[in-house]
């Protein structure tokens, strides 16, 4: 008998649990303090403006969203895409901005837009997940260059830590003792490293409630409209794939269109408290889920309040934690996240080459545009293509001229669209039938008008050679679709 799905109410009632759930929380806050900063400043805002926005989505997105134990925060995705708004117009514009974006999430999460997930690839997720990975590990190289040598033991110290302890225990999650041990070590040494505080000023008084003080004229719409369009698409294409992935490795389902809404919902509630906006943000989730065990709402929840905790209570100690200690964090993460199987010489021999390509091309773009929107719509229209190019190979017309060479049988066999149907005229031997051809379509199925097209041209050609042309065998389906279309297209 399988065990029952971890709810908010059974980690409640099991120590254990919810003291996993609780330093998982902790552990997540930490690594999302130095870059929620990072964000801040690709933005060109405040760090505090980074900081708060996770704390909002974190704490908002435990209650609203659809994927319990994902955890959603300031990202790079989407600092990336407002990244001229408030450099060029003013903070104000950038909130409004975000509020905006919230709005489209939301209307898109009512039109159904994450039903869409599921025409997504295997070959693209796998595609998706190892470009994040790669992602994770280079947004750590500016950690990693240009600093004291002590770093790097360091960081190697804090990936064996994180490596080992869960065969010792699984009570205390491995990356928050990763954690401890390099930080009590260079505070006890007294090493001077780069540090948390050194990515920018941890604020000191809490977000408060505000509106975006700009002017409501179409102007203003045409300004932040666009950005915010990209923000919304940017975000839920993160969101939603994350979410995938998080059901996946906690094989639990979850609620996409809610999970959609909810974004929305926590988009429009950072923008309020002054936040630069967001959405999953897959390495922490992977942290929190796949490191760190997490599997509900309370992780996602505390994170965001132990973020709060800790730059505003805390703040001098998290500002001298070592960036090494969290880099560690993030190096394991990037590792445990990249699909290694998909990558195996003996998968790769056996997987069809072009579903190899799609998974490259996903990568690729993901990774050169830092873009997971180009990257899986790339993918995604490497994979419609490369399947139509497959499929429209299978179709066959076979000749079959009877005894007496009154007449010929063609049988055609295979799926007829418009990649298939378009060489089906050239299949046929005009100039050499009989009078009477019978086009027996018992083994075929017409999908599109390009088909009907098609058998209009054919039939038009015997026409014009004096030759009747009788088709038979068609299904239910493929009949009436004929039928309302034949011989009146243009």
């Amino acid at each position: 008998m399988s065990a029952p799905a971890p709810t908010v109410l059974r980690a409640l009632r099991s120590p254990r649990m919810l003291s996993r759930e609780v330093l998982a929380g902790l552990v997540v806050a930490l690594a999302l303090i130095p870059e929620a900063i990072a964000f801040s400043i690709i933005a060109g805002v405040d760090p505090r403006v980074g900081l708060f926005s996770s704390f909002v989505m974190a704490v908002s997105i435990a209650f609203v969203g659809g994927r319990a134990a994902m955890v959603s925060a300031a990202t790079g995705a989407v600092a990336l895409v407002v990244a001229d708004v408030a450099p060029t117009y003013g903070l104000e514009y950038l909130l409004a901005t975000i509020l905006l974006a919230g709005v489209f999430q939301i209307l898109l999460a009512v039109f159904g837009v994450a039903k869409l997930l599921r025409f997504i690839p295997r070959s693209v997720m796998v595609g998706f997940v190892n470009a994040l990975a790669i992602i994770v590990l280079m947004s750590q190289l500016p950690h990693l260059l240009g600093v004291p040598w002590l770093t790097y033991p360091l960081v190697v110290l804090g990936v064996v830590v994180i490596a080992i302890f869960p065969r010792l225990t699984t009570a205390i999650p491995a990356p928050l003792i990763g954690v401890v041990v390099v930080t009590a070590l260079v505070m006890i040494v007294g090493w001077d490293l780069p540090t948390v505080g050194d990515q920018g000023e941890l604020p000191r008084t809490l977000p408060g409630f505000l509106l975006p003080a700009v002017p409501l004229t179409g102007e203003t719409l045409a300004i932040i409209a666009p950005y915010a369009a990209g923000v919304a698409v940017v975000g839920l294409v993160e969101s939603l794939m994350t979410a995938k992935l998080v059901d996946d490795i906690t094989d639990t389902p979850s609620s996409k269109t809610r999970e959609a809404a909810g974004q929305g919902i926590a988009q429009i509630l950072s923008s309020l408290f002054g936040g630069m906006g967001g959405c999953a943000v897959v390495g922490q989730t992977m942290m929190n889920v796949k490191i760190s065990g997490a599997r509900t709402r309370i992780s996602t929840f505390l994170a965001g309040v132990f973020l709060l905790i800790l730059v505003i209570v805390f703040g001098d100690f998290v500002a001298g934690i070592p960036m090494a200690a969290l880099v560690a964090v993030m190096v394991m993460v990037s590792y445990a996240a990249f699909d290694w199987h998909s990558v195996r010489p003996s998968t790769l021999r056996r997987m069809p080459k072009s579903e190899t390509a799609v998974m490259l091309v996903t990568v690729v773009l993901t990774v050169v545009t830092e873009n997971l929107a180009i990257g899986v719509g790339a993918g995604i229209v490497a994979a419609a293509v490369l399947f139509v190019r497959r499929v429209a190979h299978f179709t066959t017309v076979a000749r079959t001229l009877s005894d007496d060479g009154e007449s010929v049988r063609y049988a055609v066999r295979g799926e007829l669209f418009f990649a298939s149907s378009n060489d089906l005229t050239t299949q046929f031997s005009y100039a050499e039938d009989p009078a009477r051809v019978v086009i027996d379509m018992s083994q075929s199925h017409v999908w599109d008008a390009s088909t009907v097209a098609a058998l209009d041209a054919i039939e038009h050609k015997y026409r014009q050679r004096g030759a009747r042309v009788e088709i038979v065998g068609m299904n239910d389906a493929s009949g009436d679709f004929h039928g309302r279309l034949t011989g009146n297209l243009p």
